[in-house]
């Protein structure tokens, strides 16, 4: 960190288009390298951004002495050793959503992070639209009473994913890759799950690529006090589009009030005491330009610099930046429990799955 402000090597050019943007438009950073296996693609975000330092050798960002934060926007499966890496190279660590596509590497990844004292800070981008920055401020300023129910979900015709080479490597999952948005809006507001249970199909269109991965999917995950959120997925199915049913949305039933989030459209929906029959519609529409920078609505860049900005606040002021490694391995072990109910029909509890890959959090 220099003059408070920090400098970011982003690794992986491809959803790293965001950050880069991000992090270029910022106050609190600087761009000190970019990194890709594809040559090409580093030269086209050169030319994109005006930039002209770029490596396909990840080691070669990594012994970079300039670099205080590396950017992880890689293919899902890589993400843990791509983690471990920076944390070995003495970086602090942004990794886009999901932290890991599986606890396998939980403990390898606390023990090293133990070890160097570094940061790790999972990017879970939907925390950080308008509509759900407004309803978080709005939920602890108390608006919605006692918070009752979470109803969340993602539901999106997202076939051409499975288009992707890296789509039909192992370790790919609809839940892992889409559905992590839904989950970790609902663990945001429940963060102590206790138990989950839900069901799953594999649709004709999954299968149709060869794969036999759920794309269509229910939970309920209940919470330690008795509280729950209902979380669902749809992902290779037509849609009603954006316009009639948000592609992620995130309600909140409280005592005193309810309130919907969603993306695309920057749209939230309030009703809160005194008690109204027909909800409140505020829009953000004027902040378009600043979340979709690019071609149609396929990045939406004004999250990830709304994190990396709370993330160097954070920093800045001594606190612990969140998602932190914890927590986002938790949610990996809540996501862990709703594929074991899926697969033997029975509610599953979080801690037997922690208790059994031996993984402590406290």
């Amino acid at each position: 960190m220099k003059n408070q402000t920090f400098c970011m090597g982003v690794l992986g050019l491809g959803e790293g288009r965001s950050i880069i943007s991000a992090v270029l438009q910022s106050k609190y950073w600087e761009l000190g390298m970019i990194c890709d296996l594809n040559e090409e693609l580093c030269r086209e975000r050169c030319r994109e951004f005006g930039i002209d330092r770029y490596t396909t050798d990840y080691q070669d960002m990594l012994e970079n002495p300039a670099i205080d934060v590396i950017g992880i926007y890689t293919p899902d499966q890589l993400h843990a050793t791509h983690i471990r890496m920076a944390l070995e190279a003495g970086k602090d660590v942004i990794c886009t959503k999901p932290l890991m596509v599986s606890l396998d590497e939980a403990n390898e990844l606390l023990a090293v992070q133990r070890k160097t004292g570094r940061r790790v800070f999972v990017g879970q981008s939907s925390r950080y639209f308008e509509p759900a920055r407004r309803q978080r401020e709005d939920y602890l300023a108390g608006k919605h009473g006692e918070l009752e129910t979470v109803e969340t979900h993602y539901i999106s015709d997202s076939r051409w994913f499975l288009e992707r080479a890296w789509s039909h490597q192992k370790g790919f999952s609809w839940m892992y890759n889409f559905m992590i948005h839904a989950v970790d809006l609902a663990v945001w507001y429940l963060p102590d799950i206790e138990e989950v249970y839900g069901l799953a199909v594999v649709s004709e269109n999954t299968k149709a690529y060869g794969l036999d991965v759920p794309d269509t999917l229910k939970f309920l995950l209940k919470n330690k006090d008795g509280r729950f959120a209902s979380v669902s997925g749809v992902y290779a199915e037509p849609t009603l589009g954006s316009a009639v049913e948000q592609s992620i949305s995130c309600t909140l039933r409280g005592s005193r009030g309810i309130s919907r989030a969603g993306y695309p459209k920057l749209k939230y929906y309030t009703n809160f005491q005194p008690i109204q029959k027909t909800a409140q519609l505020h829009t953000y529409d004027e902040l378009h330009g600043y979340y979709f920078r690019f071609e149609s609505e396929t990045h939406h860049a004004g999250e990830y610099q709304n994190y990396i900005e709370e993330y160097a606040q954070d920093v800045l002021a001594g606190r612990t930046p969140k998602p932190d490694l914890k927590e986002g391995i938790r949610t990996l072990a809540v996501m862990e429990a709703m594929e074991e109910s899926v697969r033997t029909g029975q509610a599953v509890k979080v801690s037997d799955i922690l208790a059994r890959r031996n993984i402590k959090l406290e």
